[in-house]
This record gives structure tokens, C-alpha cells and sequence, in this order.
């Protein structure tokens, strides 16, 4: 058992996922930094100083200060600005991942259309078409 997982392990398959795994979790971090840090509070500024991680609704029908006070007091509520704030992480993570694919399928049809070497002939059938042309004179 242990030497199949292993020879798993060894697969590239195997190993390009675990690399694919843990760049995407380090791509998500700078996305979401990006999102939250940069382009939300110039978002927010925009749209006249508009905090999105203050955003909500409260579905108790009293009004909070804050979504913290809110939370805190144990009021549900429909935190709308943290989803805007999300959806915009995903429209950005889904555009570099359809950058990334087309890229890929580029380099693919580049590799397509140049025709493949013609493997060299093993030594004895060159031997053999020596022998042939010699034999014709």
C-alpha cells in the first residue's frame, strides 16, 4: 500500500495539483489584499466616502452604529457590502484564470501546428537501405 501512494505521490499529476493548490491559495491572499486594501476604498471614496465592510442590513429592525455593535448585540443581519466586496474578488480571480487558459491554449496551438520530427530510423534499417542502394547500382 505504501509503495503505490508513493508511486501516486511521484505522479506529475499528483504533483502539479499540490503546486496548483497552494499558488491559488497565495493568489486568493494578494486578491482579496487587493480588494480590501486598494480597490474598495477607492470604490468607496468614488461613490462618496462609502465604507463596503459597513454595509448592511438589519433584520431586526433597530438601527446599529456599526456591524460590529449589531453583531455583538446578536442582531441578524444581511451583511450586503461584505458580498459586494467578494463578488469583486471573484470577478478578478475568474479574469486571471481565463487569462491563464487562454494563454495556455496559445502555447498549445503554437505546439499543434509546428510538425512533429520524423524519429530517426534505427541502425539496422539504415543498414538495410545502404545495402539496398548498393545492391540497385
Amino acid at each position: 500500500m505504501f509503495n503505490e501512494f508513493k508511486t501516486f505521490i511521484a505522479k506529475g499529476n499528483a504533483i502539479d495539483l499540490a503546486v496548483g493548490v497552494v499558488i491559488g491559495a497565495a493568489f486568493g491572499k494578494i486578491v482579496s489584499s487587493l480588494v480590501d486594501d486598494i480597490i474598495m476604498p477607492l470604490v468607496g471614496l468614488i461613490l462618496g466616502r462609502v465604507d463596503f465592510s459597513q454595509l448592511y442590513l438589519s433584520l431586526d429592525g433597530k438601527s446599529y452604529a456599526t456591524l460590529a455593535i449589531a453583531q455583538s448585540a446578536g442582531a441578524p443581519t444581511l451583511n450586503y457590502g461584505n458580498f459586494i466586496t467578494i463578488a469583486i474578488q471573484f470577478v478578478i480571480i475568474a479574469w486571471a484564470i481565463f487569462l491563464l487558459v487562454k494563454a495556455i491554449n496559445v502555447l498549445k496551438r503554437e505546439r499543434a501546428d509546428k510538425p512533429a520530427a520524423a524519429p530517426e530510423p534505427p541502425n539496422e534499417e539504415k543498414l538495410l537501405t545502404e545495402i539496398r542502394d548498393l545492391l540497385k547500382k
